[in-house]
Parts: C-alpha cells; structure tokens; sequence
C-alpha cells in the first residue's frame, strides 16, 4: 500500500501541532503540506520547537494532491475554507473544528460523526469525517453504555480541562500567572458541545436525554477528566458488564473499577472509565487527553478506519506518569 498523502490545515496550533507529531512518525503516512496563514513560509520548527531535528519542512499554502485533509481551524472556519478550496472528490477530509458535528451537510457532502466507539462503520466508508469535541468525547463515552440499555431521563456532568483546551492564542484565562494554582467554572450549563451530546444520545435511545453540564479550568496544560451521574437501581456488576461488553472490541477505551487519574491517559488516545455505585447513584468517572482522544489523536484513528488501516496504527503512545 502506497502511503497515504496528508494535508494539515491551520498546523501551527495545538491540535496541528499534535496531528504533526503523530503524522511524521505514523508508519503509513507522508505529510505533504502544513498550513498556517500567519507563519506561511517559516520552519515549523520555528513553531514547534520540539520538531527541531524531526523535520525540515516549512509551512505552505495547500496542495491539491493528497489523499486526506484534516482542517485544524478555529470554529465557525472550516465551511468558508471549503467554500473557498476545492478538491477532487476523492480526497477525504476530517474536520477538527465544529463546523459539521451537528449541521452535517455541505453541499453534496455529507460529515460523519467521528466517535469510532459508535459510529465506526459508518466511518470506515465516510469520505468526510466530522472529529468530535473533546468534552463531547468524554461524556458520551462515560454514558454511551447506559443511554443505549438504561435511557435515563437526564445525567449531571462536571468535568475540569487543562489550558490548552482554550488554543494557543494567549488570553488572560490561559496565562501561567492566572492559571497557576487556580480554577473556575465556565460556560456553566450553555457549553458549546451540549448540542453535538445531545444529538449522539438522541440516535442512540430515541429519547431526548437533558445532561446538565459545568466544566471548569484547571491549573494544568493538557487533560479532562469528567464526572457523571445517573440514578439506576442496577447493582454495580451488571453495570460494568454493560460497559466491557460495549467496549470489548475497542482499542483505545478501557473500564476499571479502579480509581482512575489524568496521568494515565495524557499523551495517549486512551479513554479510561471507572464506575462507582453509591446507593441509587451511578458515578461514572472518564479522563481522555483532550489534545490526542479528545482533538488529533481521534483524528488519526478515524483516518486509520477511513483507509482501511488497523485503528491502532501510529497511535501507540506512551503516557507520563511521573
């Protein structure tokens, strides 16, 4: 098999930046341009510092001759990019940004929802791929298992983000000064990715299931770690059979009755789950890297099932424990 000719767009943010650490070291792959408006011309290394000696390549506008496009845009960006590049129609395209989660048509094209532990025969003959949000990620894979056997009639959800989930642009909210031993609430229950979990429970039960949501910012860079509760008088054992069975033949996601935490699961493409039953209450605790699961590294995976490629394939990472 001839190797699969990649695309980056917007490649000098984080999710770029992360798709070009997992593209120049995917055995299957050959980037052929990255693109960044604002640094056109420059070494990526000149901003990814730590791709010095990894590569020589220098960012440039779009080629039409690859295979797959993965659109690293700011939201609301991608439908005007398409709008303004056309490319034959052969060549596949993943979105990163939220243009197509939930109005999924553009055109003749229509985007399938990239969550590879629902939808991945769909995504294995899609040609356009819509990527998930990455607390969206995390909370339909903590509750994916109940709403399609035990629909509840709603779920409360916390979850904490590191800063990079917020971009690479500066602002005060992302600074080392404000972030550093601090953490607030955000977006309390109008969370930009309510919409696109709301639509995922709404196929998978048929029922419209409310989950309350309220993320926080964490003093940390890179990781979510969630938490979800549902009432359910099923004993805790029958719950985490439900779980393993749904996820048995998934790669990256793993059910434990064991606490779980965000070292475990930073710079990898795992989602761990850990179930605790208290009483009536189901607590359903979920950590994913919100960069790699929850942004790139799902990306890749999703090419990987696009291309007819073990899912696995180029995702092996390590995480950093200590």
């Amino acid at each position: 098999m001839h190797k699969i000719k990649t695309g980056i767009v917007g490649a000098a943010g984080y999710t770029g930046g992360e798709l070009l650490r997992l593209l120049l070291n995917h055995p299957q792959t050959e980037i052929i341009f990255a693109a960044s408006r604002s640094h056109n011309g420059e070494k990526i290394s000149s901003v990814h510092h730590d791709l010095i000696g990894e590569t020589e390549m220098v960012f440039l506008d779009s080629n039409i001759d690859v295979d797959v496009v993965f659109l690293c845009l700011p939201h609301k960006q991608s439908r005007t990019w398409m709008d303004s590049n056309h490319f034959p129609e052969h060549v596949k395209v993943i979105d990163l940004g939220n243009d197509f989660r939930i109005d999924n048509r553009m055109g003749k094209h229509n985007f399938v929802y990239g969550l590879p532990e629902l939808f991945r025969e769909k995504i294995r003959k899609a040609t356009h791929v819509a990527n998930p949000g990455c607390f969206a990620t995390a909370i339909q894979l903590a509750l994916l298992p109940v709403v399609q056997h035990i629909p509840p009639t709603g779920a409360n959800v916390t979850g904490i983000t590191g800063s990079t989930g917020a971009g690479s642009e500066l602002t005060r909210s992302t600074s080392f000064s404000w972030r550093s031993s601090n953490v607030s609430a955000y977006k309390t229950l109008v969370h930009q990715h309510n919409e696109e979990v709301a639509a995922t429970f709404r196929i998978v039960s048929g029922n419209d299931i409310t989950v309350t949501f309220i993320p926080w910012r964490g003093s940390f860079t890179r990781g979510i770690f969630i938490s979800a509760i549902i009432d359910t008088h099923l004993q805790k054992e029958e719950l985490f059979k439900m779980y393993e069975d749904f996820y048995y033949d998934h790669p990256f996601t793993f059910v434990t009755s064991q606490p779980i935490d965000l070292k475990q699961v930073v710079n990898t493409n795992k989602c761990l789950i850990q179930l605790e039953k208290v009483n009536s209450k189901l607590v359903i605790h979920a950590v994913i890297d919100n960069l790699l699961k929850g942004a790139s590294g799902q990306a890749v995976q999703n090419m990987n099932l696009m291309f007819g490629l073990d899912e696995r394939t180029g995702l092996q990472l390590k995480s950093s424990v200590y």
